[in-house]
């Protein structure tokens, strides 16, 4: 989408491709849609076009109550981008404007406040308030829809400092009263459906969109083999499986609970079960990054499907993603308990690590019984009951005593290359620990793990040759997920 004209065009043809990627506004109107909005499209010279649904709302347009597009996902630039925006959005994403304020954003990227503020209106057209304003309506509206709370608790949970502002926010972008809001749910006939209806045990329903084909079987085949006890559980049958992990949360912890089967349109299935509302925001981008919604399956697969070995792969397994992290400190102690052994090894030593340090919840859920143990204790833990030879002990200690101290940064907004650069000072932590960590806690869709032997054989089965790989840039990590697939279908005929 490089011209205004070309986005009309997707909007005439009302392209799903690009939800999320840019929102369009009708003057005569006053309302703004993603571009697969089902109306009628509008006349050309009525329209106008806006990087985030933040500069709509900026510019007095009120969002589509038809599309809802502030349900989109994300737009995947912001995954791709490793520079100071794209940082931001991640981050602004993650809740840490609610939590620190603006100041608190430009400390975490280096800038001054002033400096954030003219980047993000000069590239995304609106600044960090605006951003972080449309996304407490957005989760506003979610609760309002799936729960019975009362307006001022909702207020509050979704990061509104009064219900002042709760109200003058809701009516601004949505052109109605919470409460008419909340009267207006849409039903199971709607295009994009209903976000569901909460009860007592059900938690916080939502509908976690995602951008074109997905590969769920993989995805949980992927999370499921990882699973550590105690903390993720994968119930069910395949095809029908649900995922289930504990969550570190601001403000306490939390239950994520993902089902298998796609919803028709473009979704997974949440539960989200919170000790405090305020950490609705924070869960579901940390789901959403784990379970790398934000991609864009299209052009992942134009780049890979034009490689002569990555073509038959793409076309095997369309919509293939690049499971992320939901807490990006676990995941680095993770990577370096799994780092020299295997992945059911590195599992066991997972809930080994567990048991032995992990948070205990007040109330166990099935097979979730503790949330995974912060990095401060396990800086000054003897981690003996793990069994591990004292070198590897000591990596573990030190990865997290970097993590604790912010001698090494893995939040939302942390610069990649100086994160592996980091990594890389620290003893014991070697080039593909210090990748596997950039690439899932970080989220770089960039990375290519070519000393792994698992990869190694995937490549060799697909006959592709490494001196290629800079044609893959900057789908790497979606190649290597690629080859992880071919390998492991090299060894399912023997195992059936």
């Amino acid at each position: 989408m490089t011209s205004d004209d070309s986005r009309y065009e997707a909007v005439c043809s009302r392209d799903a491709r690009f939800d999320g990627e840019f929102f369009f506004a009708v003057a005569t109107t006053g309302i703004y849609c993603r571009p697969s909005c089902p109306a009628t499209a509008p006349k050309r010279q009525n329209v106008r076009f806006f990087p985030t649904a933040a500069a709509a709302q900026g510019s007095g347009f009120r969002a589509c109550r038809r599309c809802r597009p502030d349900a989109v996902p994300g737009s995947a630039e912001w995954n791709v981008r490793a520079d100071a925006v794209g940082r931001a959005m991640r981050l602004i994403g993650d809740g840490v404007v609610d939590r620190e304020g603006v100041a608190g954003l430009a400390a975490r990227l280096g800038y001054s406040a002033r400096q954030v503020q003219r980047q993000l209106n000069a590239e995304v057209g609106a600044g960090p308030i605006a951003l972080a304003r449309a996304q407490r309506a957005h989760t506003a509206r979610i609760l309002l829809q799936t729960t019975t709370l009362q307006a001022a608790e909702i207020a509050f949970a979704a990061g509104f400092a009064s219900v002042r502002q709760f109200n003058d926010t809701v009516r601004e972008i949505y052109a109605v009263t919470p409460s008419g809001l909340r009267a207006a749910k849409p039903g199971r006939s709607a295009r994009y459906g209903s976000v569901g209806t909460a009860n007592g045990a059900g938690g916080v329903p939502l509908r976690l969109a995602h951008r074109g084909p997905y590969a769920a079987a993989e995805v949980f085949d992927h999370l499921g083999e990882r699973a550590v006890t105690g903390v993720e559980e994968l119930t069910g049958e395949r095809g029908g499986r649900t995922y289930r992990r504990t969550l570190h949360l601001p403000h306490g912890s939390g239950i994520a609970e993902v089902g298998e089967v796609l919803g028709e349109g473009g979704w997974l299935t949440c539960h989200l079960h919170l000790g405090d509302l305020r950490d609705l925001t924070t869960a579901t981008q940390r789901i959403r990054r784990l379970f790398d919604l934000d991609a864009d399956p299209y052009a992942v697969g134009e780049r890979l499907g034009s490689d002569a070995a990555l073509a038959p792969l793409v076309a095997l397994r369309p919509g293939l993603r690049a499971p992320g992290s939901a807490d990006p400190h676990e995941l680095a102690v993770r990577a370096v308990l799994g780092g020299q052994v295997s992945v059911a090894a590195g599992r066991r030593l997972g809930g080994a690590l567990v048991a032995a340090y992990g948070q205990p919840l007040t109330v166990p859920s099935g097979g979730l019984t503790h949330v995974f143990p912060t990095v401060d204790d396990l800086a000054q833990a003897s981690l003996e009951e793990l069994g591990m030879p004292d070198a590897r002990r000591g990596t573990l200690r030190t990865v997290a005593g970097a993590l604790a101290d912010g001698t090494v940064r893995l939040d939302a907004g942390a610069d990649r290359d100086e994160a592996e650069k980091a990594l890389l000072g620290l003893p014991g932590v070697g080039p593909r620990t210090a990748g596997y960590i950039r690439m899932r806690a970080l989220g770089d869709p960039d990375v290519l793990l070519t000393g792994d032997v698992a990869v190694q054989a995937g490549m060799r089965r697909a006959g592709a040759d490494p001196v290629d790989a800079e044609a893959w840039r900057p789908w790497r990590t979606y190649a290597m997920h690629h080859f992880w697939n071919a390998a492991a279908d090299r060894l399912r005929p023997a195992e059936a």
